[in-house]
């Protein structure tokens, strides 16, 4: 057999498809040895593996990985394009700042992309818009369409998606098979109907799988409700809130936690209205789900 080097492209029921350096498909199971290691290969992953033709090949070894996710399960990813509905299903502070601190503690450089906004009344838009411009001012990208998938906005995110490997995550029903069917209609992935009853959505992806866009991969990936766990520790939470980890400098404490401490620039910034209070107390909150002392957060938090 022949040993080649390529990436992970598809995750399907245990066989995974690779594509080599030189734009060749092989289709490949892993040795048991990884299962002995607690290894799973992940879409994503760099690996090298045998085979005597493109159908029967064996993964040998896993490259080290820049960095991953579980959900959704992708390894080795430069941007992630956060689909967020402003409603149905919910919009919700927590999630959304959940998941940026989740990017940032992997390194990965998130964008907001809100759909739904068709849905919003013009006061509710404007609320979404001053939302917008606070996430922008912490140091985000943020699209937020005039009208649904307008054209400006997928022309901005195109641009955006056209290098290295993306992740579109989002809950499910948000809107992320309908926004890449906009991006290349050729893809027609399957979208699902949110349940009405439960405002969430029906599971419609049943793989993990890259997809061409320009000269960038997208994956385009399960949804999700919520993430459980923070991997930090508590005194390092405020390395993943951007704008906290900026002002943070002014504080007169070094190591000031922004919680009960005097002289914090953080509570001063949060008071001035330079940063959101919804961040300021997603902050917080999470910092005390770390502690351990809240391990339940109200997660229909919608404020804004």
């Amino acid at each position: 057999m022949t040993n080649y080097h390529g990436q992970i492209h598809l995750s399907l029921a245990g066989f995974y498809d690779v594509l080599t350096d030189d734009g060749l498909m092989y289709r490949t199971r892993a040795r048991g040895n990884f299962r002995k290691k607690g290894q799973t290969p992940l879409v994503g992953d760099f690996v090298t593996f045998t085979a005597d033709n493109q159908i029967e090949g064996y993964i040998l070894e896993i490259d080290s990985r820049r960095n991953s996710l579980v959900r959704p399960p992708v390894a080795n990813i430069d941007q992630a394009v956060l689909v967020t509905a402003v409603r149905l299903p919910d919009f919700s502070t927590n999630l959304l700042d959940r998941q940026l601190v989740t990017l940032e503690s992997d390194d990965i450089e998130p964008i907001i992309y809100f759909t739904k906004t068709d849905l919003l009344t013009e006061a509710e838009l404007h609320q979404f818009e001053k939302l917008s411009d606070g996430y922008r001012r912490a140091g985000y990208q943020v699209i937020l369409p005039q009208t649904a998938f307008d054209q400006a906005s997928l022309t901005e995110i195109r641009n955006e998606l056209d290098h290295g490997l993306n992740v579109v995550m989002g809950q499910t029903g948000a809107g992320k098979s309908t926004l890449l069917n906009h991006l290349d209609p050729e893809l027609q992935l399957k979208t699902g109907e949110v349940s009405q009853a439960l405002s969430r959505g029906k599971h419609t992806t049943r793989q993990v799988g890259l997809v061409s866009l320009g000269q960038g991969w997208v994956a385009d990936t399960p949804g999700f409700s919520t993430f459980d766990v923070f991997k930090m520790p508590s005194r390092e939470l405020t390395l993943y809130f951007r704008e906290i980890n900026q002002i943070s400098k002014g504080c007169r404490f070094r190591g000031c936690q922004h919680l009960n401490e005097p002289g914090c620039a953080v509570k001063a910034a949060v008071a001035d209205g330079e940063i959101m209070e919804s961040r300021y107390d997603n902050y917080k909150l999470f910092y005390d789900l770390i502690e351990g002392r809240r391990p339940v957060y109200n997660k229909h938090d919608k404020k804004h």
